[in-house]
């Protein structure tokens, strides 16, 4: 039986099916948590009982079938399909817990179809130390070329947030994706003048800097995410939203996850050592501290 029988069938059963009203949503509402309270003390009862509870699966899957039902009828009563939903939440935990090979996967580049020199390098390394009289960071290639202007905290305390463009540095190798760096890098798409301006220009960058200042006040009370495996799923969620209308959209939020904790564990080791050097791997989606 596939989950659209199955609500049409569990439709027909619904004793108030002919006089619906608004408000009779509260109905099955409070019959899912009442249903969902039952399935708990079944929970309660193992955990206390262990092995001497011989019913317990039994009822858990008399329980479930009962939520089940609920689900259903909210469903239907809302005049939502059982089977999209189902399909769209599949669709939305596969984002962000890709399974098998999915989560090793790499994604063509955004760039790809422009010219070599409007495109981000593949590999790139760049460093970033704390200018001599302190509280001033600066950027630059290998080769000691500048990127950028020397930054400092813009905060009353020394947080070390000057240090913050290593934080795009895991949209670029993570992502693909950083209009920080490509404009620091002289690498905007001008030969076509719509994606110069949408993706690459002001209100991009502008986007960008705001998702990292954004997430910087949850790390922060996080210790930057140290010895943290996962971000929080609806920080995640605002990330997307934010960036709905850009190429970078499609992204996952397993990917977003990536980029972050590995922009911060950049970060850390930048406000430990105040001077180092990072290669960024497109290819290989990944942050390496060279020094």
């Amino acid at each position: 039986m596939d989950f659209d029988e199955y609500q049409d069938t569990a439709a027909l059963t619904d004793q108030f099916r002919e006089k619906q009203k608004e408000s009779d949503l509260m109905i099955p509402l409070l019959g899912l948590a009442g249903e969902t309270g039952t399935l708990l003390s079944e929970f309660k009862k193992k955990i206390r009982d262990r092995e001497s509870y011989e019913g317990f699966n039994d009822r858990a899957e008399e329980e479930l079938g009962d939520v089940l039902w609920y689900v259903s009828n909210i469903a239907s009563r809302l005049d939502l399909s059982l089977s999209t939903i189902a399909s769209k939440n599949l669709q939305k935990t596969g984002e962000r817990w890709p399974t098998g090979a999915e989560s090793h996967e790499i994604f063509r580049s955004l760039d790809d179809a422009y010219p070599p020199s409007e495109q981000l390098p593949k590999r790139i390394r760049i460093r970033v130390h704390e200018h001599e009289s302190g509280k001033r960071a600066r950027m630059s290639l290998e080769d000691g070329t500048p990127l950028g202007d020397p930054l400092t905290d813009n905060a009353y305390e020394d947080d070390g947030y000057r240090f913050h463009d290593v934080l795009h540095f895991g949209h670029y190798a993570v992502l693909g994706w950083s209009p920080v760096i490509r404009a620091l890098l002289k690498r905007k798409r001008k030969s076509n003048p719509e994606a110069d301006e949408v993706e690459d220009g002001a209100r991009a960058m502008i986007l960008e800097e705001l998702i990292v200042a954004f997430i910087y006040s949850n790390a922060r009370e996080r210790k930057y995410y140290a010895g943290v495996r996962h971000v929080d799923t609806e920080l995640l969620t605002t990330v997307k939203r934010l960036v709905a209308h850009l190429q970078v959209k499609t992204r996952r939020g397993k990917d977003w996850e990536e980029a972050i904790l590995k922009g911060y564990a950049a970060f850390r080791h930048m406000i430990s050592a105040r001077d180092a050097i990072f290669e960024l791997d497109m290819e290989a989606r990944e942050i390496r501290i060279l020094k």
